[in-house]
Parts: structure tokens; C-alpha cells; sequence
């Protein structure tokens, strides 16, 4: 599939189009919120071998939402750069109080 973003503000508004299930948004949320407190305990700890589940953590929650709830593709598999990209605007827009929680 030929790449059809030249840059990553031509991607967001399609990754939010594939984001409209709030279930799913929510769901991003608390992955990237665990993500953030799990790399802040290895930091701490130093157990640099739980680095392992951030993928875990990331992918598994987000994929959960895209099947499930808002049930289309996940954007990773096309666009895995942009769509990292996105998964934290998205977190930071919730936030700010940008996108409904």
C-alpha cells in the first residue's frame, strides 16, 4: 500500500476518524497512562527488564479497543510510525480537554 501522508497533520485527522468509539479512546488512554507509570517504576526500580511489556501494554490495550469496540484495523499495521505519533497527540489532546474522554 503506497503511503498516502506526506506528513504527519495530513495523518491525525484520519487517525481520529478511526478513534470515534469513545470505549476505544479510552482505552488508548489507559495503555499510554500505564505505559507512562511502567516506565516510570523501572526508572525508579531499575528493573529495565519490565521495558519488555510496553508493547504489551500499548498494543494490547489499543488493539482491544479496535477490535472490539470501534471494530476496524489498526492503523499500526499500515502507518506504525504516524500512528505511534498519534496515539500520544491523541493522549495529550484528552488531557488538554481537545477530545472527550
Amino acid at each position: 500500500m503506497i503511503n498516502q501522508y506526506k506528513n504527519f497533520s495530513e495523518f491525525y485527522p484520519f487517525y481520529l476518524s478511526q478513534h470515534e468509539n469513545k470505549i476505544c479512546r479510552r482505552l488508548h488512554f489507559v495503555g499510554s497512562s500505564l505505559i507512562i507509570l511502567l516506565m516510570t517504576y523501572v526508572v525508579i526500580s531499575r528493573y529495565f527488564s519490565l521495558l519488555w511489556f510496553i508493547p504489551v501494554i500499548g498494543y494490547g490495550f489499543a488493539w482491544l479497543g479496535h477490535f472490539i469496540f470501534e471494530k476496524n484495523r489498526p492503523a499500526t499495521f499500515v502507518y506504525p510510525i504516524y500512528s505511534l505519533m498519534g496515539d500520544w497527540v491523541m493522549f495529550k489532546d484528552i488531557v488538554v480537554g481537545k477530545i472527550k474522554f
